[in-house]
């Protein structure tokens, strides 16, 4: 029985699984042997076949009753295994992106970027983190784009790892992250504005954060296992001049696709990495922090969330953003 909304819509082929973005999917797939049963919300069934099904599924819909949720329906029907039981199969299962994946997920990757570039060319310094809020939610919407997460730090809140817009300004430097979905895929991405550092930083300089992101992508090959992955990322701070505690303060991302991380990279995961496995490290310090999408195959790491007119800096093989000046 699949419940989830990573699960429903990776199933699908990417249909949107949602209504609130808080809340469950409005519908959930019953997979048997025999073929597979779709129930549905009663007052969402014929927006999903007009819109968002395959004509092939409108057959296998069982309409539910608003009041009920579709995975109780789904349930009183007969037994069937939850995704728990088989959790780490169906990571494994849409880890490796099919081509018209890989392709939607380039597309989705890219105007992700984009959007941020285009509100970063709008802030100034006076202006409050909800106003630059505002500017990249909206670019992500007009590109068809569900935004699930938007953080700003302002100049006076950059220690936070996880900053919740305030009213505060965004001042000489600022952080924007985004985490957008289309076609059930996440695009996942942070930036930076203004000063290439904080005017008081202590210890290395803010770049040094990129070759902590270098040893995780280094890692990051298939075949390896995810916890060996994370401890080589991780003994990259220290190698950097960082706290070699730093990668506790604060989580460091790991697969990405159809879940903002699936799942969030721990010592204790031990997922394979698969070919043409979408990733999203995030490695951070005060006041420093990096984050993209990439698509890692045996050819390396291919960078998605990219836009030519963000400025970068060479790391290896990899051109890396750095701060954008006002």
């Amino acid at each position: 029985m699949l419940t989830s909304h990573e699960a429903v819509s990776w199933y699908l082929e990417g249909i949107r699984s949602h209504v609130s973005l808080a809340g469950p999917p409005v519908l959930a797939v019953r997979v048997d042997a025999g073929g597979d049963t779709l129930f549905v919300a009663d007052n969402e069934a014929d927006r999903l076949v007009a819109e968002e099904l395959l004509p092939s599924d409108a057959s296998r819909i069982v309409r539910v009753p608003w009041l009920t949720p579709p995975a109780e329906a789904a349930a009183q029907i007969g037994a069937a295994g939850g995704e728990a039981s088989v959790a780490p199969a169906l990571r494994a299962a849409r880890a490796s992106l099919l081509p018209a994946e890989r392709d939607r997920y380039r597309s989705l990757c890219r105007d992700a970027a984009e959007a941020m570039t285009d509100a970063a060319a709008l802030l100034r310094p006076e202006m409050t983190e909800r106003v630059a809020a505002a500017e990249l939610a909206e670019g992500l919407v007009a590109r068809g784009i569900d935004p699930l997460v938007i953080l700003v730090a302002g100049e006076s809140r950059v220690a936070h790892r996880h900053p919740l817009p305030t009213a505060a300004v965004l001042g000489r430097r600022a952080m924007l992250v985004a985490c957008g979905r289309r076609h059930g895929l996440i695009a996942n991405v942070t930036r930076w504005v203004g000063a290439s550092g904080p005017s008081r930083l202590e210890g290395p300089a803010p770049e040094a954060i990129l070759e902590v992101e270098t040893a995780f992508l280094d890692a990051t090959r298939p075949g390896a296992r995810l916890d060996e992955v994370f401890a080589a990322g991780t003994a990259g701070y220290a190698a950097a001049g960082f706290d070699a505690d730093e990668w506790r303060r604060h989580h460091q991302g790991g697969p990405t696709g159809y879940a903002g991380r699936d799942p969030r990279a721990t010592p204790a995961t031990a997922d394979l990495v698969q070919e043409n496995h979408a990733f999203a490290w995030n490695p951070s310090a005060p006041g420093v922090k990096v984050e993209d999408t990439v698509l890692v195959s045996s050819a390396g790491v291919e960078v998605l969330t990219v836009d030519p007119r963000w400025p970068t800096v060479r790391v290896g093989a990899l051109d890396r953003p750095v701060a954008r000046p006002y």
